[in-house]
């Protein structure tokens, strides 16, 4: 996503009228997850900085009964407590949840990834879902996925379903970043797992690849191996998943998102498709 990203996270990246992070924020809240931390580096401070209170921008739009803008940043209010830490090396997935683990002490956790919205304008009950796949099922990890064109499984990690892939199935391999002809799925993992705290014990043993990053998907494999049960919940139509890893799908989601705004959609879809009419297709 460069250099787009080259002095600003991409998880602050806007999405029509709000960064990533916050859909993502905002759809882990509606499912009513209280407690959030945010594994960061040394260059996404501004992430902690949005969601920090800003006395002085409240005080002057107050000042100015700018009370349109006061409601933009009603976001300042949600429900939720959130705590920060960092990863000190970019050393992958895997290395990342291992920096939570205080955190998380001897509780099951959610991971959700921050460049990944589930459902226009994140709305998306997966999570919860999720949760009661895990507590009913006695899981040890629930993954979500979502059905991808079989010509794209080289961009995500595919999961291996034992027997059909039913809404709710037991995963049995997960291969990362398969070619199409050796994928085992067309199902690839989504952005939201939820994991029981043996999951750290299997990050511990996994050997960094030849990026030096510790693969999530490796610790994963690991519980399989095991026999333990690691489940799949499968994200419904509604439930699309805008993955903001490049700019294709950035643009993608800018535009679906636009679109969809109640105040500036439809004049957006009015000047899109006079400049698509001025545009020539190549």
């Amino acid at each position: 996503m460069l250099p787009a990203t080259k002095s600003q996270p991409k998880e602050m990246l806007p999405v029509a009228r709000k960064p990533i992070v916050q859909y993502v924020v905002e759809e882990l809240v509606s499912n009513n997850i209280e407690q959030i931390l945010f594994v960061t580096g040394r260059s996404k401070a501004s992430i902690e900085n949005h969601f920090d209170h800003d006395p002085e921008l409240f005080h002057a739009l107050t000042q100015s009964n700018k009370q349109d803008l006061l409601k933009e940043l009603e976001f300042d209010a949600l429900k939720a407590n959130f705590f920060y830490t960092r990863q000190r090396l970019q050393r992958g997935l895997g290395d990342a949840i291992l920096c939570a683990e205080n955190f998380a002490g001897e509780k099951p956790f959610l991971v959700a990834l921050g460049d990944s919205i589930l459902g226009l304008n994140a709305v998306s009950q997966a999570v919860s879902r999720m949760a009661d796949v895990f507590e009913s099922k006695r899981a040890s990890c629930v993954i979500a996925v979502e059905e991808v064109p079989s010509e794209e499984t080289l961009h995500y990690g595919i999961v291996e379903p034992e027997g059909d892939a039913e809404d709710v199935f037991r995963i049995v391999n997960l291969v990362e970043k398969p070619a199409p002809q050796d994928a085992p799925s067309n199902l690839a993992i989504a952005g939201r797992y939820i994991f029981s705290p043996v999951v750290f014990d299997m990050i511990r043993r996994v050997q960094p690849d030849k990026r030096g990053e510790i693969q999530l998907t490796d610790a994963i494999q690991f519980m399989c191996e095991e026999g333990r049960r690691v489940l799949a919940v499968k994200l419904t139509p509604e439930e699309k998943r805008y993955d903001i890893g490049n700019f294709p799908s950035y643009f993608e989601s800018f535009v679906a998102f636009a679109l969809a705004d109640p105040l500036y959609g439809a004049d957006f879809r009015r000047a899109l498709e006079k400049l698509l009419d001025r545009t020539p297709a190549r």
